[in-house]
């Protein structure tokens, strides 16, 4: 397609508002251009604006309105000021950033908006990871914090995070609030901006970080390890900003500093040795493995790029003298050279019943997400502990304790790598989980333990709990989603449906808030979870597939393998075209 009239009329207009000369030149050269190449990408520019999906904006850096760039920075940014200034409550706001492409520009942007809306903004050191912009929101008492980061997305993409002033990220309805609002904006030029000097702008050093490692380190999951706890540790931060953090808080907690991986010690927006910056990605801590193989190490840890995320790779009983007994290894990870990374939802099983029997108690409150395992609902049952579903989503976990009298929040999880340990965070927050697996780890190994022993110990207790996850990319999945409801499967892999949920009905008979998300109950104790990505042009598919301990648990894990297949092909043709 080239550039038609229409097309080329949106892009002038965009123009004569952008505040960028570089962002500006960029549309001209593809107006300039004008064959179908061009065509083709202005046209995926000007498609629609960014939004507010699962955690805020995010999108590949570049001109127009469906990129992340300045322009798009400011109007969300005025559309927050103009939220707080009506709401009437604390105005403070603290920003942060990461190291990807242009996050420190905005930043920048953001804070010359806010000043210039008469609002005090706090500017944390840069770069910096995500848990530590939580944190800060409460520590600093903000009405809310922003932070520039696309996570885990690859390199080319960037992001903006919005916090609420109890620490946690934005909700429905503030989100659309937001959204009317920057629908409603005049031109940008008539945005007022302050100097990045201006006294409203305060910049801090080391204090916020000192209270968040006080508060995470020295509090009761980052107590002192076991003595001669011993643990080599290799960790990665996949060239990302968490490892400085990571490394203060490692050794504040008591534990032998870890053998960093070099060559992704230090940030870099270009994520060089990786494909994709996701530790859930194939090939993703090749690296570390390599290292933990060489040193003969206990434990891999490994940070996502903004550090909200935690992955955690483990010898198995091929790789030397800290191995784990024959056949112990959870089944639902591949094995790598003598190594295994753990699931989310083995870690978050494991984490789990680690921290509520550490503070057992009728008040204490455990949450995940109606797309993880249902494991910890029976971990959490056996240690006489609260319990709570949410939807997916950190927003919802953070918050699944509020309004519930004497629960107190001990832990949360999310398949995707997601951890918040206690209520220092409210958050994901990849450091803070890391401490707690340290201290797991170590007390593993003084009762003559290992992290996979303790995970054996959970299944036989409560059944394996076999997951897997389909994410194929598709063009419209909201349609996928359209054309399963109306023609549900009567069953999936051999196995009859027995109910089918539909969280998008608002009398969904679960007490969430209406979602696109369908779940099928299967006959036998299988389930399938089905959603659209909110970050992502893809559609998600989550199994699982439970079966009774036995008295052999290698033939109940076998069992559980043998209906997973024919459950993962069904589903895969289910959403298929």
């Amino acid at each position: 397609m080239t550039v038609d009239a229409q097309l080329r009329t949106a892009v002038e207009a965009w123009l004569d508002d952008d505040p960028d000369e570089r962002d500006q030149a960029e549309l001209r050269a593809l107006l300039a251009r004008g064959d179908d190449e061009a065509g083709a990408e202005l046209a995926d520019r000007f498609a629609g604006r960014l939004t507010f999906g699962t955690a805020g904006l995010r999108g590949a850096v570049g001109a127009g309105p469906n990129r992340m760039n300045r322009a798009v920075v400011r109007a969300a940014t005025a559309a927050v000021a103009g939220w707080l200034v009506d709401g009437g409550g604390t105005m403070d706001v603290v920003v942060g950033c990461d190291a990807r492409h242009r996050s420190d520009e905005f930043a920048d942007e953001v804070a010359q908006v806010l000043a210039g809306a008469g609002i005090r903004v706090h500017l944390l050191p840069r770069p910096g990871p995500t848990p530590l912009l939580a944190f800060a929101v409460r520590h600093l008492g903000t009405g809310a914090g922003i932070m520039i980061t696309a996570s885990h997305n690859p390199a080319a993409d960037n992001g903006y995070k919005l916090y609420l002033s109890d620490g946690a990220q934005v909700i429905p309805p503030v989100d659309t609030e937001i959204e009317e609002r920057i629908a409603s904006l005049g031109p940008l030029a008539d945005i007022p901006l302050a100097r990045l000097d201006d006294p409203l702008v305060v910049r801090h050093g080391d204090d916020v970080a000192a209270a968040y490692l006080d508060a995470v380190a020295g509090g009761p999951h980052g107590a002192a390890p076991p003595p001669r706890a011993g643990l080599t540790i290799v960790y990665t931060p996949l060239h990302g900003v968490a490892g400085d953090l990571m490394l203060r808080a490692i050794q504040r907690a008591g534990f032998a500093a870890p053998h960093v991986v070099a060559a992704q010690g230090t940030p870099d927006p270009d994520f060089p040795t990786v494909a994709f910056p996701n530790p859930e990605e194939p090939g993703a801590l090749d690296l570390a493995l390599a290292q933990a193989r060489e040193l003969g190490a206990d434990l891999v840890l490994a940070s996502d790029p903004d550090g909200d995320r935690l992955a955690v790779a483990v010898p198995t009983a091929s790789s030397g003298p800290s191995e784990a007994p024959e056949g112990s290894e959870p089944a639902s990870a591949p094995d790598s050279g003598g190594w295994r990374q753990l699931t989310g939802d083995q870690l978050g099983a494991l984490l789990g019943a680690f921290l509520l029997g550490d503070q057992a108690g009728p008040g204490e409150f455990a949450a995940t997400t109606i797309v993880s395992s249902t494991l910890l609902s029976k971990v959490a049952a056996a240690a006489g502990a609260r319990y709570a579903e949410t939807l997916t989503g950190f927003k919802w976990i953070a918050r699944a304790a509020d309004g519930q009298p004497g629960a107190r929040f001990a832990f949360g999880y999310e398949e995707a790598l997601g951890y918040q340990v206690g209520q220092a965070v409210r958050d994901k927050d990849g450091i803070g989980a890391a401490l707690a697996v340290l201290r797991l780890a170590a007390t593993a190994r003084q009762d003559g333990g290992t992290l996979t022993a303790a995970y054996d110990d959970l299944e036989r207790a409560h059944g394996v709990h076999l997951t897997g996850q389909l994410a194929p990319r598709i063009d419209d999945p909201e349609d996928v989603m359209r054309r399963i409801r109306a023609a549900p499967p009567a069953d999936l892999g051999g196995a009859a449906v027995e109910t089918v949920t539909d969280f998008a009905a608002a009398d969904n008979g679960t007490g969430l808030p209406p979602s696109d998300v369908l779940r099928f109950a299967l006959a036998g104790g299988s389930r399938v979870v089905i959603r659209p990505s909110g970050t992502e042009p893809k559609i998600k598919a989550y199994l699982e597939v439970t079966e009774p301990p036995g008295d052999d648990l290698s033939t109940a894990r076998a069992a559980a393998q043998s209906r997973m297949a024919p459950l993962r092909a069904a589903v895969t043709a289910l959403l298929g075209p």
